[in-house]
């Protein structure tokens, strides 16, 4: 406005005439400069919807991809604990297992404490007869069985002195 007044001055002051205020209410160019104009003013609005656009859309994504970060990290961190609970429970239940096989075993060493050597003996020769009643081809004998056989053969001797004696006895 001050450079149109100061045109408008150099103008004007042949005649007397000071402007004091310019003031442009209307200004109508001609149909092809309105023209241009028009379509200056829809790219530009075009221009900036483009641009809205595209930062709405590079927002969804961000967010997408941040939603799909953290459901990842849960999911990691749930597989994580899960496998913590699951190792925790397994040592647990391998922890009971030996428990109940230790005392299984002492059960079974304070019951054989008791057992005598005949008693023993007599379950050997048990086994024994089981296992050449089977109908498998190959026997095992162990390397005790001639001291077993020794311990049998003093106990039929003493079978045999005891009954002799018993038919002998004063009559």
């Amino acid at each position: 406005n001050s450079l149109l007044r100061v045109k408008l001055d150099e103008v004007t002051e042949r005649w007397g005439v000071k402007v004091t205020n310019v003031e442009i209410r209307e200004i109508s160019p001609p149909p092809m400069v309105q023209e241009a104009m028009t379509r200056q003013m829809s790219a530009e609005r075009t221009r900036r919807a483009v641009v809205t656009e595209a930062d709405g859309q590079k927002q969804a994504a961000i967010t997408i991809a941040e939603g799909n970060k953290e459901s990842a990290i849960l999911n990691a961190e749930g597989s994580k604990q899960s496998a913590i609970l699951t190792a925790e429970g397994e040592r647990q239940a391998a922890i009971l297992r030996a428990e109940g096989f230790s005392n299984a075993l002492n059960r079974i060493f304070e019951v054989a404490s008791t057992v005598d050597e005949k008693t023993m003996r007599l379950q050997y020769l048990d086994a024994l007869k089981q296992v050449g009643a089977s109908p498998s081809s190959k026997v095992v004998v162990p390397m005790e069985l001639s001291g077993l056989v020794a311990t049998f053969t003093a106990l039929a001797e003493a079978a045999s002195t005891n009954g002799s004696n018993v038919g002998d006895g004063p009559e």
